[in-house]
């Protein structure tokens, strides 16, 4: 019962932050033909240029994100990020379409807080908005590279196809105001590439370390004892983002609800960061 309540509070947070991602893009950006970042920025830029519906581009072209990333991510996080992606290509067929002002700089600004709020809060919730999240989950997964600098790197070849598409590069300075102030929203709601350290107290070491394993981060098992019980206890240490904490969180409440956690801030990692 607690599992189911969860899984519907999630889908709600992740529909709720796709309304305001559609808001945000119909209100504020597309009227003025700004772009957004990743997929969406990419589906806005096609349909700027062909007339094509963006709601439905943003939904194709994100398939065959989703097919990757349900094999390397899991099933939990991309179908959270699916149900984002559905909501917001749907949410872009009714929310009207207005031109809310008319300068472009306020409409880019105003634009970012609602898409950075909307995305902020399908991180929160344990999934994403896909496109390039989800691109940006498989890398960072395999090699210790920071999420937030592949994410500006790949938004910004949009960017710059933006300019060289439409010859207008107030247009795509526009857009660079619009990621920015997406991307400082994201932080203040769920700083993504902070790495966190747990320390996992717990008597179900077996089970604990099964789904701790499919993480692809390495854990540490330390053999304890409770100085108050005298019980045999295990601690389990392992090094992770936290972009991934929410994700983490679950796992270790399945596997032991419990088990002791403390879950401090990491300054730097040196070694092995990830389990091949």
């Amino acid at each position: 019962m607690i599992s189911y309540l969860r899984t519907v509070r999630e889908i709600f947070y992740m529909s709720a932050g796709a309304v305001l991602v559609a808001s945000g893009f119909n209100a504020f950006l597309i009227p003025h033909q700004v772009l957004s970042g990743g997929v969406s920025g990419i589906s806005m830029l096609i349909g700027y240029i062909t007339g094509l519906n963006i709601g439905w581009l943003y939904f194709v072209l994100n398939a065959p994100l989703f097919i990757w990333g349900w094999i390397v991510l899991g099933k939990r996080f991309v179908g959270l990020s699916f149900v984002s992606v559905v909501v917001t290509a749907l949410a872009l067929q009714f929310v009207p379409e207005i031109r809310f002002n008319q300068d472009p700089i306020l409409a880019a600004v105003f634009g970012g807080v609602l898409v950075g709020l909307g995305t902020g809060l399908s991180f929160r919730a344990g999934g994403s908005t896909g496109g390039f999240d989800i691109v940006g989950s498989i890398v960072t997964r395999r090699r210790d590279f920071p999420l937030g600098g592949l994410l500006f790197a790949l938004n910004g070849g949009v960017i710059v196809a933006l300019g060289l598409s439409l010859k207008d590069w107030d247009l795509a300075l526009y857009s660079m105001i619009s990621l920015f102030v997406t991307g400082r929203i994201i932080d203040v709601i769920h700083v993504r590439h902070i790495k966190i350290t747990a320390f996992i107290v717990t008597t179900n070491k077996d089970q604990m370390l099964q789904k701790l394993l499919g993480t692809h981060r390495g854990v540490t098992v330390i053999d304890a004892q409770g100085a108050y019980t005298q019980s045999e206890k295990y601690l389990l240490m392992t090094v992770t983002t936290k972009y991934e904490l929410t994700e983490l969180q679950k796992k270790i409440r399945e596997a032991d609800p419990n088990a002791f956690v403390n879950i401090v801030e990491t300054a730097g990692v040196m070694g092995l960061f990830r389990r091949e």
